[in-house]
């Protein structure tokens, strides 16, 4: 459901870098026919976490780059009155609570938002919720953060640091570990598809790159297949075009 923002009006197509311009339309913007999400993101798991959402939700979206390799567009002025904290994915919200307009960062939080503002992927039991969140929590605290570290590790260094390697890399094959067992007996992280199964699916997505051999770990396999055939997962995971 994403949208070129070529479309529209000069005062909200987006020019090199990012611009108050385009920052304020999202913000102010009251026009009902351009009442779309405005998606700051980048080609990394956290950013496709948010525009796989998106495309399942079936929401309408403009995408904004912001290349983190730079490190500059993310630390411009105008992009941290949106993200503070100067990351990757963000969101501004047109149509948020009350119908006032509301700009959200980190990836977690903002899986979390769309799924209130849908009613989708968020299982309605109060206990099918707990048991999503606290799969949310397990990516957001665990297979992010030390997958992320072993691809630095194996990946980014121009020497590799055996020490880092090692160290981060077995914690990848753990958690992998953690999830097959939950997976031998759960079609899901949740039971459900939920925003829990969004989160890790683009960190599984690079399992390569955390030297981790999925055939390894049959029932995260067999979830990673399924979840990836998803048209919505396979259009998100293809944003931003770079």
């Amino acid at each position: 459901m994403r949208k070129s923002p070529g479309s529209l009006p000069s005062e909200m197509r987006p020019n090199s870098g990012v611009t108050i311009a385009r920052i304020t339309s999202a913000k102010n913007n009251v026009t009902s026919h351009f009442t779309m999400i405005e998606l700051y993101t980048w080609s990394t798991p956290n950013g496709r976490k948010v525009s796989i959402m998106l495309e399942e939700c079936g929401l309408p979206y403009n995408v904004h780059k912001i290349n983190i390799g730079t490190n500059t567009e993310q630390f411009a002025p105008e992009y941290l009155k949106i993200n503070p904290n100067g990351k990757i994915p963000s969101i501004v919200d047109p149509g948020g609570p009350d119908g006032k307009p509301i700009a959200m960062m980190e990836s977690g939080a903002i899986l979390v938002y769309l799924a209130g503002k849908t009613g989708k992927f968020m299982p309605r039991s109060t206990r099918g919720k707990y048991v999503a969140l606290q799969w949310l929590m397990f990516q957001m605290g665990g297979v992010g953060p030390m997958f992320g570290q072993a691809h630095h590790f194996m990946r980014a260094k121009k020497d590799e640091i055996p020490y880092g390697s090692e160290r981060y890399g077995n914690e990848a094959k753990r958690l992998y570990g953690v999830m097959d067992k939950h997976l031998a007996d759960h079609p899901h992280f949740a039971d459900e598809y939920t925003i829990a199964d969004i989160a890790i699916y683009p960190w599984v997505a690079r399992h390569e790159w955390h030297r981790v051999d999925l055939a390894q770990f049959p029932h995260v396999k067999r979830w990673y297949d399924k979840v990836g055939a998803r048209p919505a997962v396979q259009k998100g995971m293809a944003v931003p075009r770079v």
